[in-house]
């Protein structure tokens, strides 16, 4: 099972308990936001007035740099890059998903810091160069360290590397697979009436019965199913 398709499951799964390829990595230009207010609000439906006062409180603040922003977007394609079938992660802006939750909830700052500086810090000693400045294979060897960490943890000082992973792709794939394009890619569609083809014909015959067919012309013609009903003054359908 290709790795997308992996943490799709673990996703669909963990929803459903809780009611909440191989990869290649993919730089992607992100606009620096500084002063700028990201309208997270607009067009979202329910949104009270402090929740929308709130949401523009946290967007005019400015916490991760440009630099932290372009490792938080490559990480973020790492973990779900494009496919044929669905866009990636940085496609669907989660990386801004990412930048306001850890704004939001201000016990992340740190951590997340904490995490890009030693992921730099890591890249600088493996290979003289920032992570965004690493190739895709030196990037994905990082990640492999700490992504999928040795069981018998023989490797201490990945510890602090693994636990920011952990953290981030899992903002990842909640930010994601509660888009539009998340929904798609996991085929959720909106509540629509299933198409009604009448009770089966076994199951009428088991129990002697059968359709009118006048009735069933007008109950079961799916070219009208969108038609209102229509009934005399006897109650008798019409259409």
């Amino acid at each position: 099972m290709k790795r997308r398709d992996s943490l799709k499951y673990m996703l669909v799964g963990t929803i459903a308990g809780a009611t909440v390829t191989s990869t290649t990595s993919c730089k992607t230009e992100i606009d620096d936001a500084k002063g700028v207010v990201k309208d997270n609000t607009k067009n979202l439906y329910g949104r009270t007035p402090s929740e929308i006062e709130h949401d523009d409180k946290v967007n005019l603040e400015t916490y991760f740099n440009e630099h932290e922003m372009l490792t938080i977007a490559t990480l973020c394609d790492i973990i779900l890059p494009a496919t044929p079938s669905a866009g990636s992660a940085t496609e669907a802006k989660v990386p801004d998903f990412i930048e306001f939750i850890v704004k939001d909830l201000p016990g992340n700052k740190l951590p997340f810091r904490g995490g890009l500086m030693w992921l730099d810090t890591e890249a600088n000693q493996r290979f003289e160069k920032r992570f965004i400045d690493c190739t895709p294979e030196q990037e994905i060897e990082i990640i492999d360290d700490i992504a999928y960490p040795d069981p018998d943890g023989e490797k201490p000082e990945m510890a602090p590397g693994i636990k920011f992973f952990n953290q981030i792709r899992n903002l990842t794939m909640t930010g994601y697979y509660t888009t539009k394009m998340g929904f798609e890619d996991l085929g959720v569609t909106s509540n629509f009436a299933n198409v009604w083809d009448g009770v089966p014909e076994e199951v009428l015959a088991n129990h002697d019965v059968d359709y009118d067919p006048e009735w069933l012309a007008k109950c079961v013609d799916q070219s009208k199913r969108n038609d209102i009903a229509e009934w005399d003054e006897e109650g008798n359908l019409l259409t």
